[in-house]
This record gives C-alpha cells, sequence and structure tokens, in this order.
C-alpha cells in the first residue's frame, strides 16, 4: 500500500486535519510549560516534589478516562459534539487554573493550610480538565484522520502525531523565553506562560464550530460492538496493555518531570535537552516512516526500551559532563519516541477486529499508568530520597528543610520530602549568595532527582524483557504477521510505525 499522499485534499478535510494537529500543538504546549512551571509552583504555595507529581499525574490520567469513553460512544453521537466538548474543557481547565493564585492569597492571612490546600485543589482540577479535553480530542482524531484518508492512514496518521512534539518544542521555547529566574527575555507569571495553550485552542475550536465531520470508518462499515469485545479474551493483547501501562510510566512520568530533575543540575540546560528529545522525536515521526515501516514492530520496540535504559541510568548517573548528559539524552530520546506509536500500531494489527475501541483502551491504560502512577511515583522517589538519604547524612539540615506535610506512595511509607517554598528561595539565590549549608541542600534536591531517574530506569529494563519474550512467542509461531478481519495473516510493514500514533502525553 502507498504512503504516498493524494495530490489533492479538500478544503474542509484540510481544515479538520489542521484542527486536529493543533489539538496536539495545544496539549504539547500546555504539557511542556507544566512541567517548567513546577517550581514556581512549589515556591508560590509551598508544595512538596510529591504535591507537585500529583498535579503532574492530574495532567495525564484524565485523558485515559476520557479516551476509552470516547472510543466507546463516538460513532453513537459522532465527531463534533465530542470536539466541542473537548474545546470548553480546555478553556474550562483555564479558567480554574488561574483562580489558583487570586484563592491562595485571599485565604492566606486568615488561614494558611487553608489557602495551600485551596491552591493545590484548583491546580489539580485545572490540569484534570486539561487531561480529560486532551482524551476527548484523542478519541476523535485517530479515527477522524483514518476516515479523512482512508487509503494513506499511516502517512498523515505520522504526520499527525508529529503535532504532539511540534507542542513540546514551542513549550520548551516559551519557557526558555519567559519561565524561571534565567530567563531569556523576561520571567513572566507562570500563568501567562500556561496561557500559551490557548491560541492554537482557539484554533481548533473555531474550525470545529464551522466545519461538518464525516461519518466514522467503523460506523459506515456496520461492525458489531461485539465483535470488537471479544478481542479483550487474548491474552496477548491483555500482556500488551500491561507493557504499555509500563510504556505510560516511563515515557510521560519522566516527561512531565525531566525538566524540572535536570534544571537543578544544568539550569536552562535542561529546557534545551528537553527542546532536542522532543525534536528527535519529531524528525523520527515525521519522517522517518518509510525506514521504520520495513523493520519487524517488536524487535524496534525492543531496541527502543534498550536505549531508553542507557538513557536513563545515564542521565541519572552523578557527575557526568554536559557532552555525556547530551549524549545520554540523544539516546533516551532516540528511544522512547516509538513506544507509543508501535504498540498502537501492533494492536492494530493483530488484532483488527477490536477497531477504534482496543486502541483506545490502550492508550486510555498508557495515559492512566502515566498519571496515577508515573507522574506521583518519581515525585515519591525524590522525597524518599530526601527523608533517607539526605535525613541520615544532614539531620539538622533536614529537620530544618523538610515539609510539614508527609505523603505516600501506593503501598510505600509516608515520607516528608523539602519544603517547596523554602527550597524556591534557595533556588532563586545567585551561587555566590549560598551558604554551605545551602549548597548542601540544593545538592540534596539534586542528588535526589538523579536517583528517580536511575530507579525509572528499571522500567524500560523489564519491558525489554517482555518484548523479548514476544519476539520468541511469534518466532514459535512462524513470526510476526499481520492479521486481516478477514482471518489471514500477511506481513507487512505498512503499520509498523503505529499509524495510529503518538501520546497527548498531556
Amino acid at each position: 500500500m502507498s504512503n504516498s499522499p493524494p495530490t489533492t485534499i479538500s478544503t474542509g478535510h484540510k481544515a479538520l486535519f489542521l484542527a486536529s494537529f493543533f489539538t496536539l500543538i495545544a496539549a504539547g504546549i500546555g504539557f511542556a510549560v507544566r512541567g517548567a512551571i513546577l517550581d514556581d509552583w512549589g515556591a508560590a504555595f509551598g508544595f512538596t516534589k510529591s504535591e507537585q507529581g500529583d498535579l503532574t499525574g492530574a495532567g495525564l490520567v484524565g485523558f485515559g478516562i476520557t479516551i476509552i469513553i470516547g472510543s466507546l460512544f463516538a460513532d453513537m453521537i459522532g465527531y463534533k459534539p465530542l470536539m466541542v466538548l473537548a474545546f470548553l474543557l480546555h478553556v474550562g481547565s483555564a479558567v480554574v487554573t488561574f483562580a489558583a493564585t487570586p484563592v491562595f492569597k485571599s485565604k492566606l492571612g486568615v488561614d494558611p493550610a487553608a489557602a495551600k490546600a485551596s491552591a493545590f485543589n484548583l491546580l489539580w482540577w485545572g490540569a484534570m480538565l486539561f487531561s480529560l479535553a486532551n482524551g476527548v480530542c484523542e478519541s476523535v482524531i485517530n479515527p477522524l484522520v483514518a476516515t479523512l484518508f482512508p487509503k494513506q492512514k499511516t502517512h498523515y496518521l505520522n504526520i499527525l502525531h508529529a503535532g504532539w512534539p511540534g507542542g513540546l518544542i514551542l513549550g520548551g521555547i516559551i519557557n526558555l523565553l519567559f519561565v524561571g529566574g534565567t530567563a531569556y527575555l523576561t520571567r513572566l507569571p507562570w500563568e501567562v506562560a500556561m496561557a500559551m495553550f490557548l491560541p492554537p485552542t482557539l484554533y481548533y475550536g473555531f474550525v470545529v464550530l464551522k466545519e461538518k465531520f464525516p461519518e466514522s470508518e467503523t460506523k459506515s462499515a456496520g461492525v458489531p460492538f461485539a465483535t470488537m469485545l471479544a478481542e479483550f479474551a487474548s491474552p496477548i493483547l491483555l500482556f500488551l496493555f500491561v507493557i504499555h501501562a509500563m510504556v505510560g510510566y516511563v515515557e510521560l512520568g519522566t516527561d512531565g518531570w525531566i525538566q524540572n530533575i535536570m534544571n537543578a543540575s544544568i539550569g536552562k540546560g535542561a529546557t534545551w535537552l528537553f527542546i532536542w528529545t522532543s525534536g528527535i522525536m519529531f524528525a523520527l515521526r515525521f519522517f522517518a516512516g518509510p525506514i521504520v515501516e520495513k523493520i519487524n514492530p517488536i524487535g524496534l520496540l525492543l531496541i527502543s526500551a534498550v536505549l531508553a535504559f542507557v538513557g536513563l541510568r545515564g542521565l541519572g548517573t552523578e557527575g557526568v559532563s554536559p557532552i555525556q548528559v547530551l549524549l545520554m539524552a540523544t539516546i533516551y530520546g532516540i528511544g522512547k519516541t516509538f513506544f507509543w506509536p508501535t504498540m498502537l500500531g501492533v494492536v492494530g494489527e493483530r488484532f483488527p477486529r477490536g477497531g477504534a475501541l482496543t486502541m483506545g483502551v490502550m492508550g486510555g491504560i498508557g495515559m492512566m499508568s502515566a498519571g496515577l502512577l508515573g507522574g506521583p511515583g518519581i515525585g515519591y522517589d525524590q522525597d524518599a530520597y530526601i527523608a533517607k538519604q539526605f535525613q541520615a547524612a544532614e539531620p539538622a539540615l533536614y529537620e530544618q528543610y523538610k515539609s510539614k506535610d508527609v505523603k505516600g506512595f501506593m503501598v510505600s511509607e509516608k515520607v516528608a520530602g523539602l519544603d517547596g517554598n523554602k527550597l524556591g528561595e534557595l533556588n532563586n539565590k545567585k551561587p555566590e549568595e549560598l551558604t554551605a549549608d545551602e549548597k548542601k541542600v540544593l545538592d540534596a534536591n539534586l542528588a535526589s532527582g538523579k536517583y528517580a531517574l536511575r530507579t525509572t530506569a528499571w522500567i524500560p529494563a523489564i519491558m525489554g524483557l517482555c518484548y523479548l519474550a514476544l519476539v520468541g512467542y511469534f518466532a514459535s509461531r512462524g513470526g510476526y504477521k499481520v492479521e486481516e478481519i478477514s482471518g489471514t495473516g500477511h506481513h507487512s510493514g505498512e503499520q509498523y510505525t503505529g499509524g495510529v500514533a503518538g501520546p497527548m502525553e498531556a
């Protein structure tokens, strides 16, 4: 099947495609900026790393909920009502998020604890609404683009999902120019930086209200819902779901923290690294389809897992040079690029009768894992390091700088990390203004982030073992083959890059 684009595209199809692309631009900008302003939130409201991780998680978990629900009901209610809902949720998330500062200030003089709790709740719900909107968009744009371009699905779906890293790049540039004390132009209030996702949101909202949407392929073909559900009885599909939960943890969970963690080590260089790895993802997803489609997808995933493990372990190693950091970030960037789209592609190829439902559930599992496990788990790892290692080494300093709040993660014990307000004050000081004790606190904060990356690196290591098992499984059955709805299988590379692509990763 040819992946070449058609010679002509109707005006309506082009408008809907661009609107779909801009939903991912908005999602990428919001995700990137949120990751960069975590320290601003910590300094302004006194949040610990665990609390910041909960906010990061809220910006992901809602996606998993609405992509599954949207996939279930898109055929019944149509694409347009869902996209209108997504637009309202995106705008609503901005309103709720921007209310945090005035509400906090209004309560601070009366009850500081209540002020902090109110700010946290507003930011949490703002992030949740944002992720709910992203999930609704994702439940629509994949089948929509497949419907718009039925003979060039892989080509246009890969272009579509280059919008996600494109949004990350734009968000990274916004962070460099306007976020933090070392902003290249001027430091703007975090609300202004966060509002940058609204222009692409307003664009896609205008197009959605104006254009007519087509009927979905599944509805047109009359595929029974029971046929889709029957695919969930496959042990291999369930195994792929488990692996994809790890994909969500390591890819989106890490991306939500990477700027914050590396900022303690290399300052604004962390944002440059974020832009660099996002650029790698953009280029590979946008231009590498013809190359990747010739590679066995399970083998590609195995190679990606090895690269992600090596890259994360390297980024988590203390005392490495800037050149080594760049090298490890490049390895990690290449490794993470194909996880999400190729996993979805495998599901689409091996379980075609599941249609959008199996892919929607797969995406939902990955995002809920990132939101419920990845973001909070990586935040907890940092607090746990502080509570154990730093407390053991510097008990007096730990008592001086620890948070009043304690947080746990799943079955792990509750710990107290560093107080976000106090850490923010140290981050705002010039290096020559820091005392010896203050430098120890900042060094401990840096070490805690590195520890979290080293710990997270074991997730792709486990994924690699899972992919190795799948290589053996398919080899024992004559090799990996693409299944067709008719029941026959053939070897094909047309969908190896996923065809249904990468995460909103926010």
